[in-house]
């Protein structure tokens, strides 16, 4: 997917190189990826010719294209062709356009890969602008937890292999849930589920739907629970709060469904509610002299 919308402020890691008519620049909204999650790229373009243009591509050139290379200089190979529309850039006006990189390349595998973009301008140059060269490496993570289970849809039954992996940065463990297709292995969907502090072990289970039940403690009062289906979807997400009788728990029940028990669910209203009645030592009223 691409979005497009006008500059505001330029991404750390980018910069900005200037051929011609067209200013551009890349960046990458990380540097370490677990593999087989979103790998977004973004490419600014400032228009310096003095006039409206309008990128478009033709038969044989798109006017955006990328290029991504592994640790050897190879070409990573590419799961489909691009088909960015057309961009009208009115002078002196930088926008942006969001790609998935992952959704054009196979990027799937663990190692060391860089990218960069090439932007064609209206008078179809063939060899056209090259933005900078951003290096970037995906991770395997550790696979905390593993299930395979079947799915039925339009092509028959199949097996999906639901994960939860955990990836450490070296600063602080982030947990992710993937969902790999059961013949080939190739993930289908990576994403992050948020940061865990793992003085307690993360809850993982299916419930009857074969959605995936992972509760992991965020901060040292909050415990996250999502919920993840066969697909790779978010399908919810909400807080609890440790009860007076000890941790939350998951529970798996006979009828195929999953809870979390021993815990305050927690309500983002209330507590601003609270918070906004709490009185300040300057509200509280005056002690009499005596």
């Amino acid at each position: 997917m691409m979005r497009i919308f006008p500059i505001v402020a330029v991404l750390v890691g980018s910069c900005m190189a200037s051929y011609g008519q067209l200013a551009t620049s890349l960046s990458l909204n990380k540097k370490n990826y677990v593999a087989g999650e979103p790998v977004i790229a973004e490419v600014i373009i400032t228009n310096h010719s003095g006039q409206d243009l309008t990128l478009s591509s033709t038969r044989e050139l798109p006017w955006l294209a990328f290029v991504v290379t592994n640790s050897r200089g190879n070409p990573v190979t590419t799961r489909k062709l691009n088909a960015f529309g057309a961009l009208k850039i009115k002078v002196g006006e930088s926008l942006a356009k969001r790609v998935d990189l992952s959704e054009y390349f196979m990027l799937s595998s663990q190692g060391n890969f860089a990218a960069s973009a090439v932007i064609r301008d209206p008078h179809g140059k063939v060899n056209g602008s090259s933005t900078n060269r951003l290096l970037f490496n995906l991770n395997p993570g550790r696979t905390y937890w593993t299930q395979k289970v079947g799915v039925k849809n339009d092509r028959g039954a199949e097996t999906r292999e639901m994960r939860l992996i955990t990836f450490s940065n070296g600063q602080k463990t982030q947990l992710y849930a993937q969902v790999t297709d059961g013949h080939t292995g190739v993930p289908m969907r990576t994403f992050l589920l948020g940061d865990a502090m793992m003085l307690r072990k993360p809850m993982v289970t299916l419930d009857s739907a074969q959605r995936m039940h992972v509760m992991f403690l965020a901060t040292p009062s909050m415990w996250v629970h999502c919920q993840v289906s066969a697909d790779g979807k978010l399908v919810d997400r909400d807080i609890h709060q440790r009860a007076s009788q000890g941790d939350p728990v998951l529970m798996a029940y006979g009828d195929g469904s999953v809870r979390v028990v021993n815990s305050i669910p927690y309500d983002p209203e209330a507590v601003k509610k609270e918070q906004s009645t709490i009185r300040k030592a300057s509200d509280r009223p005056q002690i009499p002299a005596q």
